[in-house]
């Protein structure tokens, strides 16, 4: 019986190392899918940004078509309520 008990410690050690890892995989994973969805946003807004030199003047109509982009992206689930909050203050700031 004294024999059992340091085999179950073991056990129960090398079933730690296991959960550990797996957590680690997928902590790897989301970063990886997180890393996907900012290029996609880089990318879309590279898509989405008027070359300099034909910029409007009026900019009041450039901003709501922009609004209004980033709002059919939140309802498509391409961006997270957090990544719209933010595209919405950096082009209510840069008016």
């Amino acid at each position: 019986m004294m024999r059992r008990r340091p085999l179950r410690r073991a056990a129960m050690v090398g079933g730690v190392a296991v959960v550990a890892h797996h957590a680690g995989t997928k902590s790897a994973e989301g970063k990886e899918a997180e890393a996907q969805q900012n290029q996609q946003i880089a990318d879309l807004q590279a898509q989405q940004a008027p070359p300099a030199a034909a910029a409007p003047s009026a900019g009041g109509n450039d901003m709501v078509t922009q609004l209004e982009n980033l709002k059919k992206l939140l309802d498509e689930g391409v961006l997270t309520q957090a990544e719209f909050d933010m595209q919405k203050q950096k082009l209510l700031s840069a008016s």
